[in-house]
């Protein structure tokens, strides 16, 4: 008969799975044992001296642990690994004892293992913490931070709940990180939070759109939701870095949020170039790709970009979301706007300046930010103050260009304010909306930044200003510079095709160089186009998101000089005098490209801007600048129905009451008032707004209402603006029918000059190609003035 197996004391069985988690033995392992087991030889003896048994008990644990820890053992794990495999397998034991039958013995050991797994967290942290606490003889962390080992883990944990991209990277032991995170003080969670933050950035910092950011986008959503991970952020150094060379570009590459910002399709400096290349890696030789390819590129780029700008809206509403971190947000888009000014020059110094592709990202995630107050109805017009413009200091607005105003007037109207501030916006600002999908709006309770300022603003207001300014400097520059874009590679596309028939003629080597030069010059312009193309224009949700706050934009300015209603006062409101100039030109930019754009104006309400643009197209009392009424004109010309038949903007000037009534009137007094801009250019100026205008005037004049309208101005205006129309009108085409004339005799003599084979064939390639180019030139001139 076989002998019963004899049982284990609870003693036993406690010491026995303490070993086999903490990976250490009190009395010298047997021969075969796990190499991985330490042998704590001194902890023995002083346990021993103590008259106690050698047993692993919940009384000498953390002993033993701190014991591990200090050692400096050959091949031991290194200290955040050990911890971590020691939670592992806790969690694994605790699943076993879970079956076990004897309730007293599995009550104790319960007991054992979760007081092991609490101190191992906490390790966790003192090392995090203070990592030169313990000693490590791993290499693998040389040159590393110990937190930078924490970092998987996260990725890990946020691959498992499916928002990381899928990395690979390995899941943390279930309720590590709630534990790591959860139970302790902020001020023992700060320095690992800092250190994350840091990480994450250093992942992302020389990323393109092709890389994996999802992770780290992921993971920095993952720390900003617990309330010390946001704490943290806001208050790391690097949250709105300092120093003395502190400008747009060292806020974009240091900053925590900066490089994921940075994250784009987008052309950048050389110094600052992402990888992997996605002009090279998508666009390469695209004029041999097969259209399916480009769209798959297209689509591709498309999609990790919203993903992109979603995941930072979700990062900034959650920190929003906190009352107490809610300023230190507001701060930091302030200070990324005022540091990059200069992103509205003409030519932008990249070294000093944000990337095009950070200040793309930054409008899409603003426009987000917008959604809850830009509805159909601009139901929460009345919550954006335009005291913003005039008293808060945290937007350098009042140093802007204004619609009117002198920014000496603006100065004195200040100045001589009687209320001394504009009205506070007592309702709550809509960031809890926002952040809680509830229909009610509340206060945004932050002081502005600096001091000085005489109100406190809504979160709406702040929020509507600043991404007015994050558009004029980044969605609408973008557009700019891909304008500029497109001319350049036309240009060098003329450019070419002359060297290419000079050296068919006379070929030379020097010139086979340059076109060489050039063709290589036009595969980068046309990767870096397609790189725009793919991040702007095939987003027709960006566009469209762009063109809803604009509509609510002109309503709010319309607002300021008493709502739509035509005649407009013969006195300007200093109100709406004193707006930025850019707040109307950027709405009027967005809607010429997007008219160029298939489909991007399909389901937008295009009412309101038809009723801004005829109100203050022909008003130099309330627009000083006719360049930006000519340009309302040219939003006119985009929209003028062509050909036979109805367009989707025919109801715009056909069956539009205030178009009805003063279109045909307005276009007539800017026909004159261009005459004079007031630039040193303006004499050739007024001929392109002229040609603008006049395609306007002839396409209305077929329209019986519009005709009627002009014929009834003509009897009224008979000695005033119509007079003066006609003198215009009547001048203009003699001065260009004699310049066309003037163009065609020089047209034929430099026709004549390249007929002659002989001597033209003895020319220098220089001068050919000169001759060429002015012959091209002028040839295009005469077509223009014809």
């Amino acid at each position: 008969m076989a002998t019963p197996k004899p049982q284990r004391s609870p003693e036993e069985v406690e010491d026995i799975i303490l070993r086999k988690i903490l990976l250490v033995t009190l009395a010298t392992p047997a021969h075969g044992a796990d190499p991985r087991i330490i042998y704590l030889e001194m902890t023995a003896a002083e346990i021993l001296s103590e008259g106690k048994d050698l047993r692993l008990n919940r009384d000498v644990v953390e002993r033993v642990l701190i014991d591990r820890l200090s050692g400096e053992f050959p091949d031991a794990e290194a200290p955040f690994a050990y911890l971590l495999g020691c939670y592992r397998r806790a969690v694994d034991e605790l699943k076993k004892v879970a079956n076990m039958k004897d309730k007293t013995v599995k009550s104790q050991v319960e007991v054992s293992i979760k007081q092991a797994k609490k101190l191992f967290v906490s390790y966790v942290r003192i090392h995090l913490g203070n990592p030169e606490m313990f000693p490590s003889n791993s290499q693998s962390l040389a040159g590393k931070s110990t937190i930078c080992s924490l970092t998987p883990l996260i990725f890990g944990a946020v691959d498992r709940n499916g928002f990381g991209g899928g990395g690979g990277s390995q899941p943390p032991p279930a309720g590590f990180l709630d534990e790591l995170f959860s139970e302790a003080d902020f001020d023992s969670l700060d320095p690992i939070f800092k250190g994350l933050y840091e990480d994450l950035r250093g992942h992302v910092i020389k990323l393109s759109a092709l890389g994996n950011f999802q992770q780290p986008l992921a993971a920095l959503l993952y720390l900003v939701k617990l309330p010390a991970g946001a704490k943290s952020l806001v208050n790391h150094p690097w949250w709105i870095p300092k120093g003395a060379y502190l400008n747009g570009r060292v806020i974009e590459m240091t900053s925590i949020l900066g490089p994921f910002f940075h994250v784009s399709a987008l052309p950048d400096h050389t110094i600052f170039k992402s990888e992997p290349d996605v002009g090279q890696h998508c666009f390469s030789e695209a004029s041999t790709r097969r259209p399916a390819d480009l769209l798959s590129s297209f689509t591709t780029i498309k999609t990790v970009m919203n993903n992109l700008y979603e995941g930072l809206s979700e990062v900034l509403l959650t920190l929003l979301k906190h009352a107490d971190i809610r300023e230190h947000v507001l701060q930091y888009l302030a200070e990324v706007i005022n540091r990059n000014a200069s992103r509205a020059h003409i030519q932008v110094d990249p070294i000093s300046c944000a990337s095009s592709g950070m200040f793309v990202s930054l409008s899409a995630v603003m426009l987000r930010l917008c959604e809850p107050f830009l509805d159909p109805h601009c139901s929460k017009i009345d919550k954006i103050d335009p005291g913003y413009v005039f008293y808060c200091n945290r937007l350098d607005l009042r140093g802007l260009t204004a619609l009117h105003a002198s920014s000496e007037e603006v100065a004195e109207w200040i100045k001589n304010d009687s209320s001394g501030k504009a009205d506070i916006n007592s309702g709550s600002g809509d960031i809890e909306n926002r952040v809680v999908q509830s229909q009610g709006a509340s206060s945004s309770g932050a002081k502005p930044a600096s001091s000085g300022d005489k109100a406190s603003y809504a979160f709406i207001s702040e929020c509507f200003f600043m991404t007015a300014r994050v558009l004029n400097l980044g969605m609408l520059k973008a557009f700019s510079d891909f304008k500029h874009l497109v001319q350049d590679i036309s240009r060098s596309e003329d450019t070419l095709s002359t060297l290419k028939a000079l050296q068919e003629q006379s070929p030379s080597p020097q010139m086979q160089m340059d076109i060489a030069r050039l063709e290589k010059e036009l595969e980068l312009y046309s990767q870096e186009k397609l790189c725009y193309e793919a991040q702007l224009l095939r987003d027709p949700t960006l566009i469209k998101q762009g063109l809803s706050f604009y509509r609510l934009m002109v309503v709010w300015l319309v607002s300021l000089v008493g709502g739509f209603k035509m005649p407009l006062s013969s006195t300007c409101p200093m109100e709406f005098s004193s707006m930025p100039e850019h707040f109307a030109e950027d709405a009027m930019e967005l809607l010429i490209f997007a008219s160029r754009v298939p489909k991007a104006l399909d389901g937008v309400i295009l009412d309101d801007f038809m009723n801004f643009i005829i109100m203050f197209m022909g008003s130099p009392t309330h627009i000083r600048n006719p360049y930006l009424r000519a340009k309302m004109v040219e939003v006119l010309n985009c929209w003028m129905p062509r050909g036979s038949g109805s367009s989707a903007t025919t109801s715009l000037f056909e069956g539009h009451q205030l178009a009805l009534k003063y279109l045909v009137r307005n276009l007539l007094k800017l026909y004159v008032d261009i005459e004079f801009t007031g630039s040193h250019t303006q004499f050739y100026d007024k001929f392109n707004i002229r040609h603008n205008i006049a395609e306007l005037l002839e396409y209305l004049w077929q329209v019986p209402s519009h005709r009627n309208a002009w014929r009834q101005i003509a009897k009224e205006e008979e000695k005033g603006v119509y007079l003066n129309f006609l003198n215009f009108l009547i001048n203009d085409s003699i001065y260009l029918l004699d310049e066309s004339l003037n163009k065609i005799l020089e047209l034929k003599e430099l026709e004549a000059e390249m007929s002659n084979t002989v001597e033209w064939e003895r020319r220098p390639a220089q001068e050919r190609q000169e001759r060429t180019r002015l012959f091209h030139s002028q040839e295009n001139v005469g077509v223009f003035l014809t």
